[in-house]
């Protein structure tokens, strides 16, 4: 097989939970005097929460008040999506697959610990990732590309025969800054945001598409 590693992101590839964190994040800095919309807070919506804040409020806030923020965002995000927890169709699938070919495989989060342990305990696939890396093991958020290098680095994989799976275009950026192709699911941002990058292999709105099952012929 081409690829010997499968790099996963996980807020809107894994999970279609983007709009649940947009509306969050909308209705928390607005009520403390932003003016976004939908679409501005959905370009903004990558990285660090800590890095989202000082994105909108460059310098207004002490990090003891970031992590504050952070805390009410996430608990206000578990409270308002975990009805609606579910894999991405088609993952479970693919994921199944992946491990009966012995491709290894990570998640490489921009989310802090305890959301990623929130998705992967609450569908019970922590047993399919031989590294888990997130926002708390990372010094510096996507597009640099320190969580996909991390987990190449755990997988013992040469970042060549990694693939990225990612739904943001600065989640594409990192995988780019890492040396690793692409495949982008339009679970939020369509075709045309990421005209930009030339390390994408394909396009998909879920893990039905052909250009996952053609990983394995």
């Amino acid at each position: 097989m081409k690829y010997k590693a499968f790099l996963f992101d996980m807020n809107g590839t894994m999970i279609d939970d983007m709009a649940y964190q947009v509306k969050v994040w909308r209705s928390i800095i607005n009520n403390l005097g932003a003016d976004f919309n939908t679409e501005q807070v959905k370009t903004e919506c990558y990285g660090k929460n800590h890095d989202f804040v000082e994105r909108i409020f460059p310098g207004r806030f002490s990090l003891e008040e970031k992590d504050k923020l952070s805390l009410q965002k996430e608990k206000e995000y578990q409270l308002t999506y975990k009805p609606h927890l579910k894999l991405i169709n088609g993952l479970d699938y693919f994921l199944q697959i992946a491990s009966a070919n012995k491709i290894k495989m990570a998640i490489g989060s921009a989310a802090i610990k305890n959301i990623v342990d929130f998705v992967i305990d609450g569908l019970s696939i922590r047993h399919y990732f031989e590294a888990i890396v997130s926002a708390d093991d990372v010094d510096s958020s996507k597009p640099d590309p320190e969580v996909f290098i991390k987990c190449a680095a755990i997988l013992g994989i040469p970042s060549k025969d990694c693939i990225v799976f990612e739904d943001a275009p600065k989640g594409v950026e990192a995988a780019a800054n890492a040396g690793m192709k692409c495949i982008v699911l339009t679970t939020m941002h369509p075709e045309a945001e990421f005209a930009a990058y030339n390390n994408i292999i394909g396009f998909a709105e879920d893990y039905t598409s052909e250009v996952f099952l053609n990983l394995f012929s």
